[in-house]
């Protein structure tokens, strides 16, 4: 009983997650209808966004003690320590893209202003960096808990990411206009563009 009702709170939460979070990357389109307070709502929302993530996150701690009664093994047959060094070879560059995005991006991460312009850095190569090193980041605590199903239940994140990025870019494409419309044509969308000389 208990293994369902995670289960049912992990969805659950996964999809508040990207419910909140894909309003919160519309404040452009926002403001057109409430005025100024869309920047602080859609900073609301993000909040929230953040808050169901870390639900999820727990959930995927709780299923290591109690997994579904599924078909697979529990824990993978090579043990922690192979466990371990995947977590890290995935994590280690998933958390360097999403911290350095992080601090590209300023408090922009957090909270949208009306005021921030387009940001340097890492974005000068790719468009949505936080977004590919965080969603792999599910796949970090997958093995960190050496769970075949987390492994599986983490390709659940890659359509919200990808969704949660294809928002924002509408709505960044209503708040900066065409300079972020050849911004996107000279950067990758989730991965560096190669450059052809």
């Amino acid at each position: 009983m208990i293994a369902w009702l995670n289960f049912a709170a992990l969805l659950l939460s996964a999809l508040l997650f990207w419910y909140f979070y894909v309003k919160s990357v519309g404040p452009a389109a926002l403001e057109q209808i409430i005025g100024p307070a869309a920047y602080r709502r859609c900073g609301l929302y993000r909040t929230i966004a953040i808050i169901f993530e870390l639900i999820a996150a727990g959930t995927y701690v709780v299923y290591y003690f109690y997994p579904l009664p599924l078909p697979l093994p529990t824990q993978f047959a090579w043990g922690w320590p192979v466990s371990i060094a995947i977590a890290l070879i995935i994590g280690v560059p998933s958390l360097w893209l999403m911290v350095k995005g992080m601090l590209d991006a300023g408090m922009e991460a957090a909270f949208p202003s009306k005021e921030h312009t387009l940001y340097g850095g890492i974005y000068d190569k790719m468009r949505h960096p936080q977004a590919v090193g965080e969603v792999f980041l599910w796949w970090v605590i997958a093995f960190l808990l050496n769970s075949p199903h987390l492994v599986l239940i983490s390709f659940i994140w890659l359509p919200i990411f990808y969704h949660m990025c294809v928002a924002e870019e509408r709505d960044l494409v209503l708040r900066y206009g065409r300079p972020y419309i050849e911004y996107q044509q000279r950067t990758g969308f989730l991965w560096p563009k190669l450059s052809v000389s």
